[in-house]
């Protein structure tokens, strides 16, 4: 998990995968397009991208495609973040709870 964290740290690698998010299977020139970086940063970037298995590639002829993989991300959702959403929930649902039945 320590690569995906230090894959999703940086801003420019999320802008990456928020545009293959958007629309998959683009070159790197279509992936970089509206962020100021070098196609020698970009590759770098997508290295550690694919590193972290977030991003894997495919070659369709002489074009190298790019395709979003949300499956670390869940990983790290259920790890990390849900088992904190999910005690703000039971305490929400408590406290529904306890105000329902102070109305009766």
């Amino acid at each position: 998990m320590d690569e995906i964290f230090k894959a999703l740290a940086d801003r420019n690698r999320r802008k990456m995968l928020d545009r293959l998010h958007k629309e998959a299977g683009l070159t790197l020139s279509e992936l970089i397009d509206d962020i100021d970086m070098t196609r020698q940063s970009a590759s770098r970037h997508v290295s550690v991208l694919e590193t972290a298995g977030l991003v894997v590639t495919h070659w369709s002829g002489r074009e190298k495609l790019h395709y979003l993989n949300p499956v670390p991300v869940v990983g790290i959702s259920e790890r990390w973040l849900d088992k904190f959403s999910q005690d703000k929930a039971h305490a929400l649902l408590a406290l529904k709870s306890t105000l329902e039945d102070e109305e009766k």
